[in-house]
């Protein structure tokens, strides 16, 4: 999965490689702020963040390819929680699908992101040529597998963090831990006071 690069040797190819992948944003020129590892999303709002229907996301966890971190389900009634990493890597699975990559190349990719530390990924570019995935942590491997041809396309995950950072904001998240009534609404006047009585 890794990509060992030469040393980059100052060839036309290899100027008009940088030039694309500059134009391209794979180049790990993005700041990210971390995550809060405190919140949850639940299915709707991770699917709208990532691009994806709720069918494809619950085909994903029930076969083990993204699990919801924060929560799973646990019966009926009972709500999964994804976690922000989940998220992104939720909507990197839909970019991959989406120019043809074959699900056990990205079943693969997403294994070997899912040992990464969350800060790891955004200095992360997946490359492929729409058969195999290759993991870029440099800009002369990014620039090795343009300028060879292999690297038809590339996925900043840096990028992909912040459009995830961008919809999450718009969208509601809980915490992980509460020990409200999960039937009551935390803002819910009727039920503060339905708890106030109950706590004397």
């Amino acid at each position: 999965m890794a990509v060992s690069s030469g040393e980059g040797k100052a060839t036309p190819e290899r100027h008009m490689a940088s030039r694309r992948a500059g134009e391209q944003g794979l180049l790990f020129d993005t700041q990210v702020s971390a995550p809060p590892e405190d919140v949850g999303y639940r299915g709707p709002t991770a699917c709208a963040a990532a691009g994806i229907t709720y069918r494809q996301l619950d085909y994903w966890a029930r076969t083990a390819l993204v699990e919801p971190s924060v929560r799973a389900a646990h019966g009926s009634g009972s709500q999964r929680l994804y976690s922000f990493r989940d998220v992104l890597v939720l909507k990197v699975v839909k970019r991959l699908l989406d120019t043809g990559v074959s699900l056990q190349q990205i079943r693969t990719a997403v294994t070997h992101l899912r040992d990464r530390g969350v800060r790891d990924l955004a200095q992360i570019t997946l490359m492929s040529d729409g058969v195999s995935v290759y993991e870029c942590t440099s800009p002369d491997e990014v620039v090795d597998l343009l300028q060879g041809g292999q690297g038809v396309f590339g996925i900043a995950l840096g990028r992909v963090w912040q459009e995830v950072e961008g919809s999450l904001a718009e969208l509601p998240g809980e915490r992980a831990a509460t020990d409200l009534d999960p039937t009551e609404h935390p803002h819910d006047e009727l039920a503060g006071r339905r708890r106030a009585r109950r706590t004397g």
